[in-house]
């Protein structure tokens, strides 16, 4: 087995069909995120369909090639950082939480400065 890093060819696409399959791990620093920022699974996995690349971490050191991912949910934007396990063909949901307005433009873009 080889131990280079392989990137998802569309990684919008990939993490979409590996949550519609439900090929989803939760780390355990986003099941403690969850509870402690009043969020649910629920949230990130209905929402597919709204899901958008904000930003993209192929060279991410501790996890897999990671994707920062905007989803809507009916209580506005979340932020969900998606690891992408091309070789396992899942994703492991590493941290979610709601975008801080004084940072994010406009839930996708970060401010400068």
């Amino acid at each position: 087995m080889s131990s280079e890093r392989q990137l998802p060819t569309d990684p919008l696409a990939f993490v979409r069909d590996c949550v519609r399959r439900r090929e989803v791990l939760w780390t355990y620093h986003v099941d403690m995120s969850l509870q402690k920022r009043r969020l649910s699974r629920t949230e990130i996995l209905d929402t597919v369909d709204t899901y958008e690349v904000v930003e993209s971490y192929p060279e991410d050191k501790k996890y897999l090639p990671s994707y920062l991912i905007r989803t809507e949910t009916a209580e506005g934007p979340l932020h969900v950082l998606f690891a992408a396990d091309v070789r396992g063909a899942n994703v492991r949901v590493v941290t979610a939480y709601r975008p801080d307005p004084g940072e994010w433009a406009d839930s996708g873009t970060r401010r400068v400065g």
